[in-house]
C-alpha cells in the first residue's frame, strides 16, 4: 500500500493484508490516532479484491499493552460523548473479511479490545491478556465486556474484569480466546501460513461464514438458521460455488476469483 502510517506498518503479502502497530517503545500503547490508522487501513483491504485476508500483529515485545492514558487521563463524559470516542471501534466490527491476529507479550485492556476483534487468534506461549481498567476506577468501554462475556461466559468474564487479573496464554487457550499457541519466534510465521489457508478459500463462501457465525452470537436460533439458509441459497449464484463443485467432480483444485 502506497499509504503512509506513523502508528502502524500495513504491508500486502500474496492475498494478505498485514498490519503491525507499531510503537514498541511504548509496548504499542494504543491511542486514538492509531486507532484510526488500525481502520483506514482495514478498510482499504476490505476495498481491495486481491486481499483475501488481514493479519494483525504488533511489533516488539508486546501486540498492545493497553490504552495510552495519558492521551485520556484529564476527559471527562462529555468530551467522550462530544468525540463519540468509540465510533472507529464500531467500524472495526463491520469489516466483512476474516481478521487472524497474532498475540505475544502483552494483550491488555485497548489492546485485548483489539484481540478481540479478530476472528481467530493465535498467541504465543507467553502471552497475557487482561483487562486492568478496574484498577484504575474505570472498565473497558470498546467492548471488552461484551465480547469477553460472549467468549468465556458469565461467572469467568467477572473475575477478571472485577479483580483485573492476568489470563495466561494456556489459560486462554482453554477458554477458547485464542485458537492456539505457538512458540514466540514462529508466531507471525504461522499465523500468516493460517491465514493463507483462509485466503485461498472461496472469498464470498468465507464472508458469509463470518456473517452466519457473528449472527449466531446475539440472536436467538431460529434467526442464525434463517441467515445461515438465505447466505446458503445465495452461494448458489456464485461463479466460484460452479468451480468448487465442478473441480471436486474433476478430482482438482478449485480456483476461487471470489465471485
Amino acid at each position: 500500500m502506497s499509504k503512509n502510517y506513523e502508528l502502524i506498518e500495513v504491508s500486502k503479502q500474496g492475498k494478505l493484508g498485514l498490519i503491525a502497530l507499531n510503537r514498541p517503545k511504548v509496548l504499542n500503547a494504543i491511542n486514538r490516532p492509531m486507532v484510526s490508522e488500525i481502520l483506514d487501513a482495514m478498510e482499504n483491504f476490505e476495498a481491495d479484491s486481491s486481499v483475501r485476508a488481514i493479519v494483525l500483529s504488533g511489533k516488539g515485545r508486546a501486540f498492545a499493552a493497553g490504552a495510552d492514558i495519558d492521551e485520556m487521563a484529564n476527559d471527562n463524559a462529555i468530551d467522550f460523548e462530544l468525540r463519540n470516542q468509540f465510533k472507529d471501534w464500531d467500524r472495526l466490527a463491520m469489516i466483512k473479511k476474516p481478521i487472524i491476529g497474532a498475540v505475544q507479550g502483552f494483550a491488555l485492556g485497548g489492546g485485548f479490545e483489539l484481540a478481540l476483534c479478530c476472528d481467530m487468534l493465535y498467541a504465543a506461549d507467553d502471552a497475557e491478556f487482561g483487562f486492568p481498567e478496574v484498577n484504575l476506577g474505570v472498565m473497558p468501554g470498546a467492548g471488552g465486556t461484551q465480547r469477553l462475556t460472549k467468549l468465556v461466559g458469565k461467572t469467568r468474564a467477572m473475575e477478571w474484569l472485577f479483580t483485573g487479573k492476568r489470563i495466561s496464554a494456556r489459560e486462554a487457550l482453554h477458554c477458547g480466546i485464542v485458537n492456539t499457541l505457538i512458540a514466540k519466534e514462529l508466531l507471525l510465521e504461522e499465523t500468516i501460513k493460517a491465514a493463507e489457508l483462509i485466503a485461498n478459500q472461496a472469498p464470498v463462501s468465507i464472508r458469509f461464514i463470518k456473517e452466519a457465525v457473528l449472527k449466531s452470537v446475539d440472536t436467538p436460533l431460529n434467526e442464525g438458521m434463517e441467515l445461515e439458509r438465505k447466505n446458503f441459497y445465495l452461494l448458489f449464484s456464485t461463479e466460484d460455488q460452479k468451480e468448487g463443485m465442478r473441480a471436486f467432480i474433476e478430482k482438482r483444485k478449485p480456483e476461487f476469483k471470489g465471485k
